[in-house]
């Protein structure tokens, strides 16, 4: 039996399924609902998972798997859906993971984020900072935004991504997207590039290195308002893992420079949903001239405390989220313990609540 592309990417839409891994010696397994589900079928060999690879990956690209054993690009599914996919090489053989990324924009309280958020995408420069591990949802967070942004505020939005992932039309706004790689080198010389286009607002997909963080502080700095992602779990990490990036001798400069420009953080986590499906999960950070003096005076550490208070503006610390989706009956005790910041208090308070736990 040899598997089509076009019927497993059909499944993949119909199941509404979030990621298809294409591995030796298994079936292709769908990921639904945050579990790996196996679909009935023989085990991949060798041979399908090299002609499912070619395809669907352009040429540019199977030489580079070939060379670097790997590659990651975006396509689209005919008017169905797109993918983003990273081809790989494991044990000698191809593999592939594609994850779905629907056309279908999300608005901000679709995907549950306060009100109070919209103010900041009127925010004439600064910051904004969507943080959470890999698969926590951050680009349909930021697409969601950039939409908001699109629909109700005239400019020109440039994306720099890698690959790009949601495709925004012009709507109030000129977009231009641009895909490291194909369009431009790399994301600090993107950023450095967009500078002499005429942007008001410019999306980061990855501030992965020193380069790219330094040049997207100082374009937040220069009257733009910037978008950018890290792979951190909380507002307070954020801040340290930016100033870390930096050698000693120009900490306490970017600490002045990003109490001045970090607009807001809002780190993510994806919870299974009761009943399946996800549910993200928001910590919330909007800068206050409390939390800036925190961020000058290295005292990330009292962040927590400064959002727990600010509720009035927006503010949720994630383990107050997390409990408030439990008491909605959203997400159940144990995926509440799993995802929180302090599992410990958490399953403490659930317990004193009379929740249902697993035995550790």
């Amino acid at each position: 039996m040899s598997y089509e592309m076009n019927d497993l990417l059909d499944l993949v839409v119909e199941q509404n399924a979030s990621d298809l891994h294409l591995q030796v010696g298994q079936p292709p397994t769908l990921r639904l609902s945050g579990s790996m589900t196996p679909i009935d079928g023989e085990n991949l060999t060798p041979a399908d998972t090299e002609q499912l690879m070619l395809s669907i990956t352009p040429d540019t690209h199977i030489s580079n798997v070939k060379l670097n054993g790997g590659a990651d690009f975006g396509f689209a599914f005919g008017e169905k859906a797109r993918f983003r996919v990273s081809v790989l090489k494991a044990k000698g053989n191809y593999g592939l993971v594609l994850r779905q990324i629907p056309y279908k924009m999300f608005g901000l309280r679709d995907i549950g984020l306060p009100d109070k958020i919209r103010e900041l995408l009127y925010r004439p420069r600064g910051l904004i900072l969507v943080t959470g591990p890999t698969g926590s949802g951050k680009s349909t967070t930021l697409a969601s935004m950039i939409n908001y942004v699109n629909e109700n505020r005239d400019g020109h939005i440039i994306t720099i991504e890698d690959p790009i992932e949601y495709y925004h039309n012009h709507k109030r706004c000129v977009v231009t997207q641009r895909e490291i790689g194909s369009d431009v080198p790399s994301f600090a010389e993107a950023i450095r590039r967009a500078l002499r286009q005429d942007p008001d607002i410019i999306l980061v997909g990855e501030m992965r290195d020193l380069e790219t963080i330094e040049a997207a502080i100082s374009a937040a700095e220069t009257g733009h308002l910037v978008f950018g992602t890290l792979h951190t779990n909380s507002a307070a990490k954020t801040i340290d893992r930016i100033v870390d990036a930096f050698p000693a001798t120009m900490k306490e400069m970017i600490r002045t420079q990003l109490a001045s420009s970090v607009q807001a953080v809002i780190s993510q986590v994806l919870c299974k949903k009761v009943g399946g499906g996800r549910i993200a999960g928001y910590e919330i950070m909007v800068t206050t001239t409390s939390i800036a003096s925190l961020i000058r005076d290295n005292k990330t550490f009292r962040i927590p405390s400064d959002i727990q208070t600010g509720a009035g503006l927006g503010m949720i610390t994630m383990d107050t989220h997390l409990m408030s989706l439990f008491n909605r009956e959203l997400i159940t005790a144990d995926e509440c313990v799993e995802k929180a910041q302090d599992p410990t208090i958490m399953r403490d308070k659930l317990l004193a609540m009379g929740a249902k736990l697993k035995e550790l």
